[in-house]
């Protein structure tokens, strides 16, 4: 069988590797721990004894690992390598073949069947293969022995020199000291600063004359032999000699270029030149922008040969620039200039980057005022550079309603000076001469009338730092107060968000206060429907033919187009037309009836429609409860700080931050001036469109059930809304049923994830939840479209096809409806290059708060997920 003479040499050659392996690893370990320090040079700074000492313990070891070796290993033979093979193969055909008959040999019968069966087996040989070496060692090296001596060996091939071990010999023909004067006496390093990012340099392989270092770095050198047959000279450091020329080990800094020279047998000497490192740069890319609460948005570029460290953005007053006229003609007290960080890249390269400079600084005494700007930058070396000073008007936020406005002025000239204290007190007094024409509740007068007497007093008496504080403070709650009101009827929401509106036309805005503004009108406006459509529901209809007589009959959504179309004009700077449009919507709202059907708060129609609405309603229930989830998040993360945060504020919530729909004045103790939180008052009011939907953080329900026992309900509730979905015909309902079923994974996932107390894997399932949810109601969307599609011919209420878009329709995200009418198209919610601008304004946000490192572990862990994610 010739054919095997090719896998058994291959096997036996494995064989030999195999068993060498075994018998020879502690040899080549010892030999890898030997050769380490050699390389590195150990036995030209060490004593002849321990040379010697040394030497003889590694001369042992080594002996001892051949020796064994030696007795262990066995040269294996032909047969066994064939062996091997043969057992290799199924069945063993080699041994087959070579076995002789052992009864049955004079039958010819037995004999065929003998011959038949070798056969079988020569042809089953003709599969052997080599056997690979099993060069395993792990039962024997149980501690990873091997693996540590070749990673010292690994280390000292990259930064030690092969070379050095020569000096072994010289060491031994000449007793050692020979050797210390013919082999290499003298070592050196030169060590750039960290920032640089540049490897360390051996003088040894830079050959005598220029070398280019940066500024900083440290040489290092070492001289060995007979103290004085060496000495250094160098003029790169400042302070010249830090120890006498002739030290064995010497050490100074690179302050500027010079020479360093080694004097004596085989010395050098090298001219050391200065790498040139450039001062950082920092430019304003854009001018400072702000939205309509104040919050300021600055875009700069930095960069630098080897990286930005840290960088300030001073804001100082321009006086020259400032408006003296009443509160403003004496002159300013001191006033600092707000020096605020600016951001930095969180990681990568700091060589050259863009970034935002966010922050609100409304309630800073130099808000609204004419300041210049100055960036300046600062590199590792040292290095500052700043930018021509920017005139600029400070953003802060802007009040429309009169009497905050008025205030709100009032709190500037107090903080301009203390001077102005009688006059202030003269002026609140003629604001509040007529209440009843200028406030809306009593509670405002009031603390406005306690401010008054309080400033009064320290004019009286003398300001202090503090009082001054207290009053500006005081007069700020005052202002948001008034400006945002604490109104909790719909119609009144809607006359102030009307009123604000008005005032904005009159006195300008820029386009982020009116879309903001805009906005708060289109909340008022779908509250203010909302409380008709249930009034309407409640009532018993016999008043309706005569009310309809003289009311109006407008769609949700051709309010909708009416305040685009003021929001636009308004852009547009054409005010007039914008408030003829305004007095329009005035008159509709006082005289409109909701119509049946659309925009009517009637239920869904059909049991399809009718499970959208459900699915709705526990996606929103779901989103609130992961709200609470992360709130209770963050205050167990910040169980320590909350002692002395008042009673209804977050943990880590900053001012401005909050639910939609929140009033000024909650979070106050109640009393404190009659505009507190009442007991038993949801800190959580409003889910965007006023509405409550019974589950806010603070709310009733919460103090009386875990947030576990919620998504367990929740749980409960997406069960027999799924038990009664109706018959969806295609792939789409096919779809519709597996995202629901997802979500119901997800939320049991949540809830044992809460019952646990891990918030954070609660929060990503409930995420996964409501995606889920999402997904699962457009599915649910298309299968009604498909199936209204395929019917023609009957009409709905209104006398429209089934299955068609209707005109003007919009999906309860604001989006046009698809040519389908199903809800959820594929529109984006934000059109053009607004798009972007938002999803980069949240990614700062988010990197923003990331950064901080005040907030709790937990939470900007939950942050680093999102960076992650998005």
């Amino acid at each position: 069988m010739a054919h095997l003479a090719r896998p058994v040499a291959l096997t036996r050659m494995g064989l030999v590797a195999e068993r060498a392996t075994r018998a020879f690893w502690p040899l080549w370990s010892v030999l890898f721990v030997i050769l380490t320090p050699l390389m590195f040079g150990f036995q030209d700074r060490m004593s002849l004894e321990v040379f010697w000492g040394l030497s003889l313990i590694a001369v042992l070891a080594a002996g001892t690992a051949l020796v064994r070796g030696l007795r262990i290993f066995r040269w294996p033979s032909k047969q066994e390598a064939l062996a091997r093979v043969d057992a290799a193969l199924p069945g063993r055909p080699i041994s087959a073949v070579r076995d002789a008959q052992a009864i049955g040999a004079s039958d010819p019968a037995s004999a065929a069947v003998w011959r038949a069966h070798q056969a079988r087996m020569r042809v089953a040989t003709q599969s052997a293969r080599a056997v690979q070496p099993d060069l395993r060692v792990s039962d024997r090296d149980p501690y990873g022995l091997r693996f540590m001596a070749l990673l010292m060996f690994v280390v000292a091939l990259l930064f030690g020199s092969v070379l050095r071990v020569g000096s072994v010999a010289q060491i031994a023909q000449n007793g050692g000291g020979a050797a210390l004067a013919t082999g290499p006496v003298w070592e050196g390093w030169i060590t750039p600063p960290a920032y640089t990012g540049k490897p360390v340099l051996y003088l040894n392989d830079i050959a005598p004359g220029a070398v280019q270092v940066p500024l900083g770095s440290d040489i290092t050198l070492r001289l060995y032999g007979e103290v004085g047959a060496l000495s250094v000279v160098q003029t790169v450091s400042d302070a010249g000699h830090a120890a006498p020329a002739t030290d064995p080990e010497q050490s100074f800094t690179v302050a500027q270029a010079g020479q360093v020279t080694i004097d004596g047998p085989n010395g050098a000497a090298w001219d050391v030149g200065i790498l040139p490192d450039a001062a950082p740069s920092v430019t304003l890319t854009a001018p400072i922008e702000s939205d309509a609460m104040g919050e300021l948005n600055q875009a700069f570029s930095a960069s630098d040969d080897y990286g930005v460290e840290s960088g300030t953005a001073t804001f100082a007053l321009d006086l020259g620039a400032v408006d003296r006229s009443y509160g403003l003609t004496v002159d300013p007290d001191p006033m600092e200039p707000v020096v605020l960080d600016l951001p930095m890249p969180f990681g990568g390269d700091r060589s050259d980057f863009d970034e935002f400079l966010i922050d609100n600084l409304s309630q800073h005494e130099l808000a609204n005022q004419p300041v210049t700007l100055t960036l300046t930058v600062t590199d590792a070396a040292g290095q500052t550079t700043s930018t021509p000073a920017e005139p600029i008007i400070l953003p802060g936020r802007r009040f429309f309603q009169p009497v905050a406005k008025a205030i709100v002025e009032q709190r500037r000239d107090l903080l301009w000076s203390r001077a102005n204290a009688p006059r202030i007190v003269q002026v609140l007094r003629a604001i509040s001469y007529e209440p009843e024409t200028l406030f809306t509740n009593q509670a405002t007068y009031l603390r406005l009338r306690f401010i008054i007497k309080r400033l009064n007093q320290f004019a009286g008496t003398g300001m202090t730092g503090e009082n001054e504080a207290e009053i500006a403070q005081a007069l700020w709650d005052l202002a948001i107060q008034l400006e945002d009101g604490s109104l909790a009827d719909a119609r009144e929401r809607l006359a102030r968000a009307q009123e604000r509106l008005e005032e904005a036309m009159r006195n300008g805005a820029s386009e982020a206060e009116i879309a903001e503004l805009m906005q708060e009108l289109r909340d008022a406006t779908q509250d203010y429907m909302q409380m008709l459509a249930d009034q309407m529901e409640q009532g018993d209809g016999t008043d309706e033919p005569q009310s309809a007589e003289n009311s109006t009959e407008m769609s949700q959504d051709e309010l909708q187009a009416l305040m685009d179309r003021i929001e636009e004009l308004m852009q547009e700077g054409r005010m007039a037309e914008a408030q003829a449009l305004m007095e329009q919507l005035n008159s509709i709202l006082e005289n409109m009836r909701i119509t049946q059907g659309e925009g009517s708060g009637d239920g869904p129609q059909t049991p399809g429609q009718q499970s959208m609405q459900d699915l709705a309603d526990t996606l929103r229930d779901q989103q609130d409860l992961s709200d609470d989830a992360f709130r209770d998040m963050q205050n167990q993360g910040q169980q320590s700080q909350n002692q002395g945060q008042q009673p209804g504020q977050q943990p880590g919530q900053e001012q401005g931050e909050g639910q939609q729909g929140q009033q000024p004045g909650q979070g106050q103790q109640p009393g404190a001036d009659g505009s507190g939180t009442q007991p038993g008052q949801e800190s959580g009011q409003g889910d965007g469109n006023g509405q409550n939907d019974g589950q806010g953080n603070g709310s009733d329900e919460g103090e009386g059930r875990s947030l576990a026992q919620r998504q367990q309900d929740l749980r409960n509730e997406l069960n027999r809304q799924r038990s009664a979905l109706p018959g969806l015909p295609g792939d789409a309902g096919d779809l519709a049923r597996r995202s629901l079923d997802q979500a119901e994974g997800a939320m049991d996932g949540a809830e044992q994830a809460l019952r646990d107390g891990d918030m954070a894997q609660a929060i990503d399932r409930q995420a996964d939840a409501m995606d889920a949810l999402r997904d699962g109601m457009r599915a649910i969307g298309e299968a009604i479209a498909q199936n209204e599609s395929e019917e023609q011919g009957q009409g709905n209420a209104t006398g429209e096809q089934s299955g068609q878009a209707q005109p003007g329709r919009r999906d309860p995200l604001g989006r046009q409806l698809g040519n389908t009418g199903q809800y959820g198209t594929d529109e984006n919610l934000l059109q053009g290059e607004d798009t972007y601008r938002r999803a980069e304004e949240l990614l700062e946000e988010l990197r923003r708060r990331s950064a901080e490192q005040e907030r709790p572990q937990v939470e900007r862990e939950y942050l680093d997920r999102l960076l992650d994610r998005f």
